[in-house]
């Protein structure tokens, strides 16, 4: 173990050294979803960790796909040393054994400080992003209050923009067709649900723009290209406050999905990658990240830390409570093949 982590240090200094040699012993590479959010944890979490430890982070991007990652521990060239993944994707890699399990100890974390940390031994929560709804207010100046909304044609006529997947579109379809919250993944979980969530979309498949990337939303509406547009809650926060837009976001029945940071296994890292994660798992560093982007904090110590004039805007504020409903990221893992093929299928009829 000793000398394939000392081969694997080596190879990486090796790599790096012709581009960055005065960093390269002490570099970490650190994997997120990039975009505007990237540049965030740049400015909150890289940055600082980096004066602080001595450490230098390389950062770099992905889609969130668990391919790669999978690749790299199987064939032993794993050159990610901390990657930012969604809830579901630790739980498949922490099942398959491709992440490591987390010491909290030697994160010097407390993991009853954190919400979200039961679901999964090897990842620690990193934050809480909101799936809403979200309008230009100059446009529609007397937007949408509920989900059934969004699926009303009379009252809001237009198109809507959609994530192309059947996440939260197949939740948001049986609310808006009249299931309690609390028992949306009950009915979804029956072949009868499935159906009816379908049937509550076909309603709107006509008017629907579908999106695949986190940045077409906030443009679609900008275009005026949509009346309303499914969103991901942090860009729209950076639309309004870094672009001027006059975008409004309603927060009924916004689904809350959590990511976490993890460990590659065989990252030559390790100890590191445990340095990092336990900066950015810190009250302070999370309450920056909330200031900057409005993603809600993982850390329950981070609240009280954030900046009060983004704190409304943040998924699981306080005022948001009771209307917003955290994705069920077991039941995705479990149906979400099955129910992504459906989707496709769905899509070309």
């Amino acid at each position: 173990m000793i000398t394939s982590h000392v081969t694997a240090i080596g190879l990486t200094v090796s790599l790096l050294a012709a581009t960055q040699p005065a960093f390269a012993g002490d570099q970490l590479t650190v994997t997120a979803g990039g975009g505007a959010f990237q540049q965030v944890l740049r400015k909150a979490i890289f940055d600082p960790f980096s004066k602080a430890s001595g450490i230098k982070v390389a950062d770099t991007e992905y889609d969130y796909g668990l391919a790669k990652i999978r690749a790299m521990v199987e064939t032993k060239t794993v050159s990610w040393d901390v990657v930012l993944a969604s809830e579901s994707g630790v739980r498949q890699l922490c099942a398959e054994g491709i992440i490591e399990t987390i010491n909290w100890n030697k994160l010097g974390l407390n993991r009853t400080k954190f919400d979200g940390a039961d679901y999964s031994d090897c990842g620690v929560p990193a934050g809480v992003a909101g799936t809403v709804v979200a309008y230009d207010r100059d446009r529609l100046s007397n937007g949408p209050k509920t989900i059934a909304d969004f699926f009303d044609l009379n009252k809001f006529p237009g198109k809507r923009g959609l994530y192309k997947n059947p996440g939260v579109n197949l939740e948001w379809a049986l609310i808006a067709d009249g299931v309690p919250v609390k028992d949306v993944y009950k009915v979804l979980n029956t072949p009868a649900g499935v159906d009816r969530a379908f049937k509550k979309l076909d309603t709107i498949k006509k008017d629907v723009i579908w999106w695949t990337a986190g940045a077409q939303p906030p443009q679609l509406l900008a275009d005026g290209q949509v009346v309303m547009s499914q969103a991901w809650n942090a860009r729209i926060y950076d639309a309004v406050r870094n672009s001027g837009r006059h975008f409004e976001i309603m927060w009924d029945t916004a689904i809350l999905n959590g990511n976490a940071w993890v460990i590659p296994k065989g990252s030559p890292r390790l100890d590191d990658a445990y340095k990092f994660i336990g900066f950015a798992g810190s009250a302070q560093a999370q309450a920056d990240v909330a200031s900057y982007s409005a993603l809600g904090p993982s850390n329950k110590d981070s609240i009280g830390l954030v900046d009060q004039v983004v704190l409304p805007h943040l998924p699981n504020a306080p005022s948001h409570v009771g209307s917003t409903l955290l994705i069920d990221s077991s039941f995705w893992t479990e149906k979400g093949d099955e129910l992504r093929q459906r989707f496709d299928a769905w899509l070309t009829k």
